[in-house]
């Protein structure tokens, strides 16, 4: 068996560095994401809210937006969007500090 040269470890280093920078950008880049959506749902105008239909009595004091999860749609209020979005958030920034941990 082959012994492995210096050159190749200093490669195989530098391709894990900038393998683990792809990760972080990207939990960074989810995180900045999570962020602006939940600026963008505290800055809706009021023309842009609606209220929701009498079929959903439950809902009938607050404003209605579409949250999307996986492929599909979901019709809730801007106060569950925003606590969803906030989730997102600890979450994606759990995800890195634990990467910068290790």
């Amino acid at each position: 068996m082959a012994a492995t040269s210096p050159s190749s470890l200093s490669q195989a280093s530098t391709t894990l560095d900038s393998g683990r920078d792809l990760i972080n950008w990207v939990v960074l880049t989810q995180i900045r994401s999570h962020e602006v959506a939940i600026a963008e749902l505290n800055n809706l105008p009021s023309s842009r809210l609606r209220k929701l239909t009498s079929k959903a009595p439950f809902f009938s004091s607050y404003n209605a937006v579409y949250q999307i999860n996986g492929n599909i749609f979901f019709c809730t209020t801007v106060q569950k969007a925003t606590a969803f979005e906030q989730r997102k958030i600890d979450t994606a920034k759990a995800k890195f500090q634990k990467l910068n941990s290790s």
